[in-house]
């Protein structure tokens, strides 16, 4: 594999973890406060659709944005109703999200633009834009930083700076901050905080709507910014991909954004090569592309049993009196 085609198999990895990470974090918030969500694939793709739509209306992109993430933000306080206010079981509560979301987005695109259960492909204001790093023309021929700093890091939609510097953002909440600190008890012994005079149920239902916020930039980058409109079922399994991601991760932020580059990086690798010779064994397109969902199920296999959630997590808190 020579340098060119290593720095394009890298950019598109870039973009493709983007909303991989978004999702990651938006899980690991939601289950450090003791709030399992198998619902993030539901909010992605709600999200993507919203995100679509309302920028060809509005011919603005950053208008679809806010549309994403405010019907995802609804879908996870439906989420946290269920779940936290109703004590309702929280993997039930999520499949029904991802459900009702399927359904719901094929339905409403059908009926508002009579295109098969998709929206029109999005151009101009209605996509985002790419963005060029300062200087990275300038580099673009030094060795080593030239293809790095233009070919890889530069180039790409607003969000995929927003994704990386959620990372280190989202540590500091957690670890640095009292609000951090709070909601990683409250996953772990919601008893003690309760008793400590701080509120389980509005711990929960913050961190619950920090992830409706994730999950709406990640569904919104998918259809905006990595795609050109909505499509049935566009985020394509990727909300369980990010949950697997996040497990591997062992629910800390900093191993979260290797993961999502690993499963963005076999992504990449299965678009750009339609099959690859391993040891004279030809792997077809098929096999390349079904690459990051093996990696799922080796990675919930292998690392599920060692990789320790917090302790109250999928279990609703009763108040003792």
């Amino acid at each position: 594999m020579d340098l060119m085609v290593l720095v394009q198999v890298l950019d598109s990895t870039m973009r493709l973890a983007t909303p991989l990470l978004f999702a990651c974090l938006a899980g690991l918030i939601s289950e450090r406060a003791g709030v399992f969500d198998i619902g993030l694939e539901g909010k992605m793709l709600a999200a993507a659709f919203m995100a679509a739509a309302i920028s060809y209306v509005s011919g603005n992109v950053w208008i679809g944005v806010v549309a994403a993430v405010g019907v995802s933000v609804a879908m996870a306080l439906i989420h946290g109703l269920a779940s936290i206010t109703f004590r309702g079981n929280q993997l039930i509560s999520g499949v029904a999200i991802n459900f009702l979301a399927a359904g719901i987005t094929v339905v409403i695109a059908q009926n508002w633009f009579r295109q098969g259960g998709r929206t029109p492909s999005l151009s101009g204001d209605a996509r985002m834009a790419r963005i060029d790093l300062p200087f990275a023309n300038a580099l673009r021929d030094v060795p080593v930083i030239g293809p790095i700093y233009h070919g890889i890091l530069s180039g790409h939609a607003l969000l995929v700076y927003v994704a990386l510097l959620c990372v280190p953002l989202t540590w500091y909440m957690l670890f640095r901050t009292r609000f951090g600190l709070r909601l990683r008890a409250v996953g772990e012994n919601p008893a003690a905080v309760d008793t400590a005079g701080v509120s389980v149920v509005a711990l929960r239902c913050g961190a619950v709507a920090i992830c409706g916020v994730l999950c709406g930039l990640a569904g919104a980058y998918l259809s905006t910014g990595l795609s050109a409109g909505f499509v049935k079922d566009m985020t394509a399994g990727r909300g369980f991909i990010a949950l697997a991601a996040m497990i591997f991760a062992k629910w800390r932020p900093w191993h979260a954004l290797g993961a999502v580059f690993l499963f963005g990086l076999l992504e990449a690798v299965a678009n750009r090569f339609q099959n690859i010779d391993i040891f004279g064994f030809n792997l077809p397109v098929q096999a390349m592309q079904a690459l990051p969902y093996i990696l799922t199920v080796v990675i919930l296999a292998g690392f599920v049993g060692r990789a320790i959630p917090p302790r109250a997590g999928g279990a609703a808190y009763v108040k003792e009196h």
